[in-house]
């Protein structure tokens, strides 16, 4: 059913492997013409772009776009026992480890009567996008906005497409967990419509600009964050989902096969990739895949992931070469599961979140890890991270230096300003040496 990759016996540098990794066929660059469309709409005609844009995109024209704080109280309400048991778990969970990625001040004393402050300081307001498309996830809400709460961001709107089985309005299952989080600043809008709103504001819906958005979308939902990178602060161009499994022959190939049907579902363009040290595993898992994905509900959806450009088995020579491969590639979700977890762990640099034996599945952390599910994909992993608190935190550094200090280093200062032909950075100092 999935292709296979045979790399086995082959060398390959840094650059030739970024060149073999496999992308969807659709990605960010390509989607940026189209939502520049859709963010200039909603920069120049405001609500009735939205509106527009709901009942093209969403097949539904919302009644209003911001959602009555009444819904969000009744969708709590009306939340069924179970998934909001589960929504408080994990609200709890995700609380405890956001907590752990908040910095302490730090204080340092270059001299006696000389200090830097190192504070961290939220940002007042921000946005964070969930996405309602295919699937519907009230998990997200948790992801966007408990991180946002740690770190002591004062107002939070929420942004999700608009339901055309809800009358127009956004899911209740996410309006119930906005609820349990206190949110009752939510709009009913979806896509590159709802991204350029939160950056640009709609003062006819009370909508102020925020400071920075965050959350998970499609490759359309990544290119507006892109087209208004600079007006706000993003946490990542997260587009369709991917995961990258390192297994070896001692591997359960039944589960490898369920946990790359598990991503597949969220999406046609989704990845999911096996990279094994045995030709045997590859096709054993091949056949796992093609056993259970027939029998799952998105059935069509995980066929079109799987058989994608963006999927595939990778053979190579060892674990190591694995390890060089899911580097290259820089996966949003890594799975180890191999005789020997920790080894192949210490050969991994770029990865969103790693899962690690063979009872941590993506999916728990998708929901109850306690982790953080919302995270850099297309290779950014490479050199971005998944969001956390520190996502909506900003280093601000405190300075504060008496008279003596002061003058201790007014000579090498304007030694230095004069090298850089920049006389009155030495003469701003100079000057306070000559006052009484």
């Amino acid at each position: 059913m999935m292709t296979i990759t045979d790399l086995r016996g082959q060398t390959l540098s840094p650059s030739q492997l970024l060149a073999l990794v496999p992308r969807a066929s659709l990605d960010v660059g390509v989607a940026i013409e189209a939502a520049t469309s859709i963010v200039d709409a909603v920069r120049e005609h405001g609500v009735q772009a939205l509106l527009d844009q709901a009942e093209r995109f969403d097949r539904v024209r919302p009644e209003a776009i911001r959602v009555e704080r009444s819904a969000i109280l009744r969708a709590v309400d009306e939340l069924d026992p179970l998934v909001r048991e589960a929504l408080t778990e994990s609200i709890a969970r995700v609380t405890a480890s956001s907590r752990a990625q908040v910095p302490g001040e730090q204080v340092t004393h270059p001299a006696p009567g000389a200090s830097i402050v190192q504070r961290w300081q939220p940002v007042s307001r921000a946005g964070v996008y969930v996405p309602g498309g295919k699937a519907v996830y009230p998990s997200s809400v948790v992801m966007n906005v408990v991180p946002a709460q740690v770190a002591g961001v004062a107002q939070i709107a929420l942004a999700s497409p608009a339901q055309a089985e809800f009358g127009g309005s956004v899911h209740p299952a996410i309006l119930g967990a906005a609820g349990l989080l206190g949110i009752d600043e939510v709009y009913a809008m979806g896509g590159a419509g709802a991204i350029a709103a939160l950056a640009y504001g709609v003062e006819s819906i009370g909508l102020a600009p925020v400071q920075v958005i965050t959350g998970p979308g499609n490759n359309y939902v990544a290119a507006a964050k892109r087209l208004v990178q600079g007006r706000v602060g993003i946490d990542a161009e997260a587009g369709a989902t991917e995961i990258l499994v390192i297994a070896d022959d001692s591997a359960d190939a039944t589960l490898v096969a369920v946990d790359l049907i598990s991503q597949a579902e969220h999406d046609e363009q989704a990845s999911a990739i096996l990279v094994t040290d045995s030709a045997d595993f590859a096709s054993a898992v091949d056949a796992e895949v093609a056993r259970l994905s027939p029998l799952t509900a998105s059935a069509d959806r995980v066929r079109a992931a799987l058989t994608g450009p963006q999927s595939t088995l990778v053979v190579v020579d060892d674990l190591a070469a694995a390890a060089s491969f899911s580097n290259a590639y820089g996966p949003e979700h890594l799975e180890i599961q191999t005789a020997d977890d920790d080894a192949v762990l210490g050969l991994i640099d770029d990865a969103g979140a790693i899962f690690v034996g063979a009872h941590t599945p993506v999916s728990l952390g998708d929901y109850l890890a306690g982790s953080n599910h919302i995270l850099p994909t297309g290779g950014q992993a490479r050199y971005s991270s998944g969001l956390g608190a520190f996502t909506f935190l900003r280093p601000q550094q405190i300075v504060r230096y008496e008279a003596e200090p002061l003058a201790a280093v007014a000579e090498r200062l304007v030694a230095l300003s004069g090298a850089e032909m920049l006389p009155a950075h030495g003469e701003a100092v100079s000057a306070r040496l000559r006052r009484p």
